[in-house]
Parts: C-alpha cells; sequence; structure tokens
C-alpha cells in the first residue's frame, strides 16, 4: 500500500548527511521548547484578556509566567532598546520621502540636524536601500569602516578594498570556510568551549576541527601549548591544518585575550603559514581591561620585526548584533583581510557575489556603528546616554549573576565578568542525576537545562553545545534579561535540583 511518503523524493535518510551531522545547540531543542512555552503563555493571556473560555487543563500547568531567553545573544528580545540615532537615520532610508522636508522632520518628528544630514548621505551612496549594491558592499560605507578600523588601531591604516560588508559575522565567517575548506582533511583549530556555529560549519563542509582547549583553571585562557600540541596531534593523523579561529572576547566563557596572549598566537600562525580568524564581536562588551584587535597586535610585529610577519593571512570579523548595538535582526557586520594572496581574494570576491549582496539597509546600520555621533554633533548627548547606559546595566546584570553563582553550591565560575554577554559556570551535580541523564539517553547538563527551563522558564544552553573538557559540566546563560527576579528563580532551581537528587 503506497503512503504520501513513498511519492516524496526526500527523506530522513537521503538528505545531505553533513546537514544531519551538523549540531547547533543554541537553537536546538531546548530553544524550541521554549518558544512553545512562549506561545502557551501568550495563548493564556490573550484567552483572559478578551474574556474567552478557560484555558484548557492541559495549558494551565506552567508553574512559572514568563519564559527568559538566556540561550542566545538577542539583546532587542530581552528589551534592550535601541539606539535613537540609528533607528532616526534608518527610518529615513526606509521612506525616504521624509527627506524632502527636513524642516518638518525637525520640527515635528524631532529629528535632528546630523540625522538628516547621514540619511541623505547614505541615500545618495545606496540610491534606495531596496536596491542591490556592489556585492563587497557600498563603497562609502566600507570607507567608513576603514575609518573606523584606523582609529580604532591607534593610526594602522585600512583598506577600503579589503573590506567586506556581510550579512552579520556568521555569514562572514560562513564565505571564509568555504574558501578555505578544501577537502576532508582540510583542518581548522577551534577554541574549545567554542560558538557552535564553527563546527557546524566545518561538519557542513565535511571538514575537520581540531579543538584546542581552553584553560579554565587560568581564566578560559588561551595556552600556547595546548595549541601547539593540539596542531601537532592533528598534522601526525594526516589532517592539513590551514586555519586557526580565535574568538576574542569569547563566546561562551567571556574571557578577554591580552596583547601578548594575541600576538603569541600570531607568532605562531606565522611559523606554522595558518590563516587567523579572528571573531572580534565583543570587542565593545569589556568589563576588565581593554581590547587589543589582532588586526593591531599583527601591525606591532610587523613594524618591530619588518618582514618576519608579512605573509601573515587575517580575516577580523565584526558585527552589529553585539554590543550596545543588538540589532541582531537587520543582520550586519564585515570582514577585513589582511595578508591574503590577490587571487584568493578574487574568489571570495566572487563567492560573495554569488549572495548579490548583504542587505543593504543593514550596511547603512554598519555605518552608523562605525561613525556615531561625536562630541558637538546635536545626537551626541542621547547617543552618548543610551550606549554608556546599556554598557552599565549590562556590567550591573552581569556582576549580579556572578555574585549568585558563587553562592550556589557545587558551581564555580573561572573568573569575574571580562566581555562578551555570556557567563559559562562549571557545575557539579549529584550521581543519582547523573545516573538519571544516562536512562533517559542524555547528558547530565542537558538534563539540567532541561529541568530548569519546565520549570521556571529560564532557556540556558548546555556546556555539551559548546564542547568541554571530558568529566566537566557547564551551561552558557547570558545576563541580558532586565531584573533580578529572573536570577532568584535560578538560584531556587539550583537548590531544589540537588535536594531532588542528592
Amino acid at each position: 500500500m503506497s503512503t504520501t511518503s513513498h511519492l516524496r523524493s526526500l527523506n530522513i535518510n537521503n538528505i545531505n548527511p553533513h546537514v544531519k551531522e551538523a549540531k547547533y545547540a543554541v537553537r536546538g531543542e531546548l530553544a524550541i521548547k521554549s518558544e512553545e512555552y512562549r506561545a502557551q503563555l501568550k495563548k493564556k493571556q490573550s484567552s483572559h484578556q478578551a474574556g474567552g473560555p478557560p484555558t484548557p487543563p492541559d495549558e494551565q500547568s506552567l508553574p512559572f509566567d514568563s519564559v527568559i531567553s538566556a540561550n542566545i545573544g538577542n539583546p532587542q528580545q530581552l528589551d534592550q532598546k535601541p539606539i535613537t540615532f540609528f533607528r532616526q537615520v534608518l527610518s529615513l532610508l526606509e521612506n525616504p520621502t521624509l527627506l524632502s522636508n527636513p524642516s518638518v522632520l525637525q520640527s515635528s518628528f524631532g529629528y535632528p540636524s546630523d540625522v538628516i544630514s547621514r540619511a541623505e548621505f547614505l541615500h545618495q551612496e545606496c540610491h534606495s536601500v531596496g536596491a542591490y549594491s556592489a556585492s563587497q558592499g557600498v563603497p562609502a560605507i566600507r570607507q567608513s569602516v576603514a575609518k573606523f578600523i584606523e582609529q580604532r588601531d591607534g593610526g594602522y591604516p585600512a583598506d577600503p578594498k579589503d573590506i567586506y560588508l556581510s550579512a552579520g559575522a556568521s555569514s562572514g565567517v560562513n564565505t571564509l570556510m568555504h574558501v578555505i575548506c578544501a577537502s576532508p582533511q582540510t583542518g581548522v583549530l577551534v577554541p574549545i568551549p567554542q560558538y557552535p556555529l564553527y563546527t557546524a560549519t566545518l561538519s557542513l563542509l565535511d571538514a575537520t576541527c581540531v579543538p584546542y582547549y581552553l584553560d579554565e583553571s587560568n581564566e578560559w585562557g588561551t595556552s600556547l601549548d595546548t595549541i601547539k600540541q593540539s596542531y601537532s596531534r592533528a598534522k601526525s593523523q594526516g589532517t592539513d591544518v590551514r586555519a586557526i579561529v580565535v574568538i576574542n572576547p569569547g563566546n561562551p566563557t567571556g574571557a578577554s585575550l591580552t596583547s601578548d596572549n594575541i600576538k603569541s598566537i600570531i607568532d605562531f600562525a606565522a611559523q606554522e603559514h595558518l590563516v587567523i580568524l579572528a571573531d572580534e564581536v565583543y570587542q565593545t562588551n569589556i568589563f576588565l581591561g581593554e581590547f587589543t584587535s589582532f588586526k593591531k597586535a599583527l601591525r606591532q610585529l610587523q613594524s618591530a620585526h619588518p618582514s618576519k610577519y608579512d605573509n601573515v593571512e587575517l580575516a577580523s570579523l565584526h558585527s552589529c548584533s553585539k554590543g550596545m548595538v543588538g540589532e541582531c535582526g537587520h543582520r550586519a557586520g564585515y570582514f577585513e583581510l589582511v595578508g591574503f594572496d590577490s587571487e584568493v581574494q578574487a574568489q571570495i570576491y566572487k563567492f560573495v557575489s554569488i549572495m548579490l549582496c548583504p542587505p543593504v539597509i543593514g550596511q547603512c546600520l554598519v555605518d552608523c556603528m562605525v561613525n556615531p555621533p561625536q562630541p558637538g554633533d546635536p545626537s551626541f548627548q542621547i547617543y552618548d546616554e543610551e550606549y554608556n547606559g546599556i554598557k552599565h546595566d549590562l556590567r550591573e546584570r552581569a556582576e549580579a549573576l556572578y555574585d549568585a553563582f558563587k553562592q550556589m553550591e557545587g558551581v564555580e565560575i573561572a573568573s569575574p565578568p571580562q566581555g562578551s554577554m555570556y557567563l559559562f559556570p562549571r557545575i557539579t551535580l549529584p550521581s543519582r542525576a547523573v545516573d538519571e541523564a544516562k536512562k533517559l539517553g542524555r547528558k547530565p547538563d542537558e538534563l539540567y537545562c532541561l529541568r530548569l527551563l519546565e520549570r521556571t522558564g529560564i532557556c540556558v544552553v548546555p556546556g555539551e553545545g559548546f564542547g568541554q573538557e571530558p568529566g566537566t559540566l557547564h551551561f552558557r546563560t547570558t545576563f541580558l534579561a532586565p531584573g533580578t527576579d529572573w536570577v532568584g528563580r535560578m538560584v531556587d532551581f539550583h537548590k531544589s535540583f540537588l535536594d531532588e537528587w542528592r
């Protein structure tokens, strides 16, 4: 007897096996379940407000009244307000007829003159945000990015021809990995724990992840000896190790590298002819110390040691999704290439051109991010208040969560919050809980996070989703959610979970 499944071309056994192999924990089972809970709560609330029939009993059982999506760095979902200057500029670009009467914009709608002039400039350069741009991005915006990089790095110049605007940093990673990964034997050194974009992309490309473990006992520091050991082991097994990924500040660890750390990695990459992929999307999320870019460190080494580092290949990535900007939904970012062969760079251009161009409204947002209002500009005061207010709130929440973890039994946290948007605490669970997880076919940290979601509505990500040293358990949480009520929920849950399984 035939069924519809027999009439379909695709089934789970004949699709691309590399898609099935790829894992992306931050949008996995727990995230899906959290959205189901959110919809259930919304339905119950809507029914109550409309005076409709009671919610069925099976939908009244949730022991919480809100879902906290602490699983992903999505600031505006968790009530971070957009920067006014950015949104005002974008609103005029989306509806450029408003620019025909700037006096009304100022007098009736409160649009400052610098907002209007920026929108006019970008509209002139883009012609329309509804039109394709050059594949590499609008030239004038790439020029703005180059100026930003030069100012950030203390005067070391950047060339717009080496800058590629992208649909977020993830798109840039995808582009670069496609060019680097030539065969299953191609290897890329990836920090563990890591943002699962890297391992997932390597799985999709049927390439080899070469893990190097970060040192939890040393505030999640990067050990050059560990990197060398991982590299040598992979080479001895026939892997063609071509690149090293460094996430700074770290995701999920929040660790921030010193200038000396960065230079030691560059030195190793120079010796072994490795491409450096520097994921620097959290460069403004620094709480301790200061951010040093790989580009700046490389230029300093090149100045101090002429010719030694001339052939280092560096790709640096940045994004509008993180920091105080938090515009994840606009999918905007860029990457800069340094030291790449011109023929390889031509192939990178060809690859991005296949996708035509990144979202043009997102490109305009990049321009706002890298060239925000300056002192003396009409929009500067409110921009400065908003930007620093967000930064202050993030740090305050990070410290509150860190203090809570320090007081929780069986929870260890490697260091005070240093940067990014996350904490990655280590947890020790009772043996009975570990045994229960095995019975259910789950990892112990996965069971812990699942129960946390079911009982509190807080969605975090098990450490297994980022990779962790064998025999250790962790979870990653953002500290983006406003208020402290949810932290109290987490503390209470943790105590009850331990008591349940002692």
